[in-house]
């Protein structure tokens, strides 16, 4: 993933392939730390370029989204809004908050300790 950092996607009226590339190793990615932490990824909802999805874990979830990575860039790694939701389609949950890549799994793991 870290390669991503600073680079330039392309744009156009539908997600081009550089795009789909990455958001396919991102979700990859978050289907590793559910594997490794007990968690389930559910609910993936591609945009034109940008994602969300729901991690759930003893029926309780958070909801996960990045920005547009042609127009907020690097925020795919430095700013991911993460909240606690009520269900897999919760799309205002509760309190918003930021985190970076490298500490995602310990801020999802302390959300669902609060949830």
């Amino acid at each position: 993933m870290l390669k991503y950092l600073d680079y330039e996607f392309s744009t156009g009226v539908s997600a081009e392939e550089d795009y789909k590339k990455f958001e396919r190793k991102y979700i990859s990615y978050l289907k590793t730390l559910c594997k490794e932490n007990g968690w389930e990824l559910v609910n993936v909802s591609k945009g034109h370029y940008e994602f969300s999805a729901f991690f759930k874990c003893n029926n309780r979830y958070e909801y996960f989204k990045i920005s547009d990575v042609r127009y907020f860039k690097n925020e795919w790694f430095s700013h991911i809004l993460i909240r606690t939701a009520k269900s897999e389609k919760d799309y205002t949950g509760g309190q918003n908050h930021y985190t970076n890549l490298m500490n995602l799994p310990l801020k999802l793991q302390i959300l669902f300790k609060g949830a």
